[in-house]
């Protein structure tokens, strides 16, 4: 039987095990362990404002002189990662002014990387040193 809390690194403490926090908790794992983002360079459910709305990124990423450099939407298993998905994104960008964006379900995840004429698809996820380079 599933647990009622999962236990999240970057708040350091345990929340409810929903079906996106679920998400959330293994992508911050494929962040650490895959991409090698040390856990105290993100943050999750980070709050950010645009204008009079509030939002929650995810997770966001950072560098050393903690600026951003990665916003990551999360959502339930059975969502599907569409242009709605990546748009709700590109909003948390505006605050955030990253060079990579992630969206993931779970069972797909999508990478981009901003490029001088817009947002470019990653087929490889960058490691933590890689986004740093960008400026």
């Amino acid at each position: 039987m599933e647990s009622e809390y999962i236990w999240d690194p970057l708040r350091k403490k345990s929340v409810r095990n929903t079906p996106e926090e679920a998400v959330r908790q293994w992508f911050i794992s494929v962040l650490h362990e895959g991409m090698k983002v040390p856990e105290h360079m993100m943050g999750s459910e980070v709050a950010l404002r645009h204008g009079a709305k509030e939002y929650r990124a995810d997770i966001v990423v950072y560098n050393r002189e903690a600026g951003p450099v990665m916003v990551v939407e999360c959502k339930r298993p059975e969502v599907e990662l569409d242009q709605e998905v990546v748009d709700q994104a590109l909003r948390y960008n505006n605050e955030l002014n990253v060079n990579y964006i992630a969206v993931t379900n779970g069972l797909k995840t999508f990478i981009f990387e901003r490029q001088a004429d817009g947002w470019q698809f990653m087929e490889k996820a960058p490691m933590w040193e890689e986004m740093l380079c960008r400026h």
